[in-house]
């Protein structure tokens, strides 16, 4: 996104509803001195105007918030001039959140539990313009690829929203 000089911290953007997550990220994060939370957001709209002010390298999206939700805050992001990269950071790893962050254009989607250092690793990553996957979440998708594709959504299945998609997936996980 923006061109920072090279002896300055990656400028971050956390986004989640959840302040007491938001705050133990910044801890993680701030440890390393190559890393700068410049803003918090609790919704999508909150990530929205923190970005509009603050000009990130990254930004760090939790799916489930109140109000914008994840995935309408990085799609508007999407449509910005010179967006900063973006990774989901979220407790799922539903195939279906997996799918849409990517069709979105993210570059990164991460879980929760990640180790500090995985974290702070893959921020770094997203800075430089790469691109980083959970390493749980390619061992599983690299097996479809390698068998010619991904799975399709049953036609039936297709007509569900993907959150009527999510709740019909956390049912059948019990």
């Amino acid at each position: 996104m923006n061109t920072r000089p090279p002896d300055s911290p990656v400028r971050i953007v956390l986004a989640d509803d959840e302040p007491l997550l938001r705050a133990g990220l910044r801890v993680v994060l701030e440890a390393e001195s190559t890393v700068r939370v410049v803003a918090e957001a609790a919704n999508g709209a909150e990530l929205l105007a923190a970005v509009r002010r603050h000009r990130p390298e990254v930004v760090l999206v939790d799916v489930q918030m109140p109000g914008v939700d994840g995935f309408a805050a990085l799609r508007a992001l999407a449509q910005e001039p010179d967006p900063p990269s973006a990774a989901v950071l979220t407790t799922f790893d539903l195939d279906g959140y997996i799918s849409e962050a990517l069709r979105i254009g993210v570059q990164g989607f991460l879980l929760k539990d990640a180790e500090p250092a995985a974290l702070v690793r893959a921020v770094l990553d997203l800075a430089a313009g790469g691109a980083v996957l959970d390493p749980r979440i390619t061992a599983r998708l690299l097996p479809r690829l390698v068998a010619g594709g991904s799975e399709r959504v049953p036609p039936r299945l297709d007509e569900l929203t993907l959150r009527e998609r999510q709740v019909l997936a956390l049912i059948a996980a019990g």
